[in-house]
C-alpha cells in the first residue's frame, strides 16, 4: 500500500546541509562528514526541555525531511541552514516517523 508523504516537495523550502560528527582531529576540533544536502521544511520555534540530568535546554528549531536521511543509524552532529544567511545549529534529537507497515515516512531533527 502507498502511504501519503507527510513532508511533500511543496513544503520543503529551505536548503540545508546535515553534518555527522566523526570524532576529534589532531588539533582537538570536531571532524564533520556531509550526511545530507538538500531541501527540508525548517521552522524556528523556541521551547525548553529538561534533560535526564535535570538541565534546561533551549530548542530553537526543527527540520523535517522526506524519508530516512541516514537509514538504520543514529543522527548526531550539526545542520547548516541557508535561509538568507548561513547559520549552524547542533542536533539535539533526531526522530523518524513511521508508516503502519514500518517504513520511514519522515525524519525530524530538533536543533539547539
Amino acid at each position: 500500500m502507498k502511504w501519503p508523504k507527510l513532508v511533500p516537495k511543496t513544503v520543503r523550502s529551505t536548503y540545508v546541509k546535515v553534518y555527522l560528527s566523526d570524532g576529534i582531529d589532531e588539533n582537538g576540533a570536531e571532524k564533520h562528514t556531509l550526511l545530507f544536502e538538500g531541501m527540508c521544511n525548517y521552522s524556528e520555534k523556541s521551547r525548553q526541555v529538561m534533560t535526564a540530568q535535570k538541565q534546561l535546554v533551549q530548542l530553537n528549531a526543527q527540520a523535517f525531511f522526506d524519508g530516512d536521511i541516514y537509514p538504520g543509524n543514529d543522527i548526531y552532529g550539526e545542520v547548516e541552514i541557508d535561509a538568507g544567511s548561513t547559520m549552524r545549529r547542533r542536533i539535539y534529537k533526531a526522530s523518524r516517523g513511521r508508516n503502519p507497515d514500518g517504513t520511514v515516512n519522515f525524519t525530524c531533527l530538533e536543533l539547539i
